[in-house]
């Protein structure tokens, strides 16, 4: 005789690490777009933030990861830190036995993603990375087109990202538009092109935007070409300054045909006048993407609920990192880098 359980209903309760610009959008969104999940403390070693943030979304505030990871009606952590932390903070969390969501880079080299999956499979619990492109409508209906056969085989592919602006350009890290930006298009390019693997990667970049901060390694204006083991060809482009708004697009153009995805606009809304046509654009990612944050965080918290494996994971981050890794070794030798191994091909 078999036996049914009844779906869990009670909504699962949620930490958050890191009460930033980031941290607290999805604060924001765990409170009020998220029926599934119940946002109950906000740790920040910046005492004021945590406490705003926790206030603003009804929640707790704390200033250490531990006080999170040790509270035992605490089921799952979100962590929206520093990325030079996540590996760490991913790695304590899954020692806790919390499951986790962790932002995109989910660590800065391939051996602190493989720690992190480790952890998380030791302890048994959900891990999911942030790779919000997958979530948003056009991009996942795309998906759903080329599972479908509907554009063939692809043959090329292209991702685009372009950052309004660079507020500090001073406090941006080295490779940034690689492992911060790009990793983001790179995650996107392997997801639509599924069953196939990038053998290589040949990257240029210079800093075009903010040119008196090359030499402390700032490289804001970046191309990378991948090649994938079913021949496809893949282009992904990036810069720190889109003046007109945050502007990300892909196309997938295959054996049938095509299909693009993107662009930004706010609204359908067109205005037509004697100056010509203009459309009102979206200022930034968090405003453009709020929907697909809505619906990733969604996703964690109906995983942790049923117990299941999240739809993007550790080896997904572990994948997009290869990428991003393969092309600033293409950009430090000049020529292309094989992705498997990080050696000039």
């Amino acid at each position: 005789m078999s036996h049914t359980h009844a779906p869990r209903l009670d909504p699962v309760q949620i930490g958050l690490i890191g009460a930033g610009r980031i941290g607290t959008s999805h604060a924001t969104l765990l409170a009020e777009r998220v029926p599934g999940a119940r946002l109950v403390a906000v740790a920040d070693p910046r005492p004021e933030a945590a406490a705003a943030l926790a206030a603003k979304v009804g929640a707790r505030a704390a200033t250490e990861p531990s006080e999170v990871f040790g509270d035992p009606d605490i089921e799952a952590v979100v962590i929206t830190a520093s990325s030079v932390a996540h590996a760490e903070l991913v790695t304590a969390a899954a020692a806790a036995g919390k499951a986790v969501f962790c932002e995109k880079p989910m660590g800065m080299t391939l051996e602190e993603i493989d720690r992190g999956v480790e952890a998380a499979s030791r302890a048994g619990v959900p891990l999911q990375v942030g790779f919000n492109r997958r979530f948003s409508a056009d991009f996942a209906a795309a998906r759903r087109l080329i599972d479908d056969g509907a554009i063939g085989t692809p043959h090329l592919m292209r991702s685009v990202t372009r950052d309004p602006g660079l507020a500090d350009p001073a406090g941006v890290p080295p490779w940034t538009i690689f492992t911060q930006t790009l990793i983001h298009d790179f995650d996107t390019l392997l997801w639509l092109n599924p069953g196939a693997e990038p053998v290589s990667v040949y990257a240029t970049a210079d800093a075009l935007v903010a040119p008196a901060f090359k030499d402390a390694g700032l490289l804001d204006t970046a191309v990378v070409v991948i090649t994938f083991d079913n021949g496809a060809r893949a282009v992904a482009e990036a810069s720190f300054s889109a003046t007109y708004g945050y502007d990300v697009r892909g196309e997938v153009f295959g054996s049938r045909g095509m299909v693009s995805m993107g662009g930004g606009p706010r609204s359908a809304l067109v205005l037509s006048t004697a100056s010509g046509r203009a459309i009102e654009t979206v200022r930034g990612d968090v405003e453009l993407f709020a929907d697909a944050y809505a619906a990733e965080l969604a996703e964690f918290a109906e995983a942790v609920r049923a117990g299941r494996t999240p739809a993007v994971t550790g080896a997904d981050a572990r994948r997009a990192l290869a990428v991003a890794l393969a092309a600033i070794a293409s950009v430090e030798s000049g020529v292309p880098v094989d992705v498997a191994t990080g050696a000039v091909r």
